[in-house]
C-alpha cells in the first residue's frame, strides 16, 4: 500500500488572496474559510483525485527560492492565451535564469511564488 497526496499547506501573508488567484488559475473553489487558513480544491472537494490547496496565515517573510514549485498547463487555449489569462489575474514572469530557448514560462504569484507554465495542453 502506498500513500497519497491529499493536501499541500502553504504560508501565506493574505491567504485570501492567494487562495483567490490560485482558484482563478485552476478553476478551483473555496472548500473551507476561517481564522485558520483558506482551502481550496475542485469541486469534489477533499480526498479527491486532485490536492486541495490549504493557505495559512503567516507574518514570516519569504526568504530565497522555495524548495517546492507549481507546474501547470492549460486545458482549453495554448500557453500563450494561458499566459495572458495569468498575467490578466496578477501573475508576473520571473527570471531565475532559465533563458529564452526553454518551452515553458516561469512566473510569479501575487506574493511572489514560482510557478511554471508549461507548454503541453492537458484535456
Amino acid at each position: 500500500m502506498a500513500a497519497r497526496l491529499s493536501e499541500i499547506v502553504i504560508d501565506a501573508r493574505d491567504p485570501q488572496r492567494l487562495a483567490q488567484f490560485w482558484c482563478e488559475v485552476l478553476g478551483f473553489t473555496v472548500l473551507e474559510a476561517d481564522d485558520d487558513g483558506v482551502e481550496i480544491g475542485p469541486e469534489a472537494g477533499f480526498g479527491g483525485v486532485q490536492p486541495t490547496l490549504v493557505f495559512v496565515p503567516s507574518v514570516a517573510p519569504k526568504t530565497g527560492k522555495l524548495r517546492l514549485h507549481f507546474d501547470i498547463n492549460p486545458t482549453d487555449r495554448d500557453q500563450n492565451a494561458e499566459l495572458d489569462r495569468l498575467l490578466a489575474l496578477g501573475a508576473r514572469l520571473a527570471d531565475i535564469g532559465q533563458g529564452p530557448e526553454v518551452s515553458w514560462h516561469v512566473l510569479q504569484d501575487p506574493e511572489g511564488n514560482a510557478f511554471c507554465l508549461l507548454r503541453r495542453r492537458l484535456g
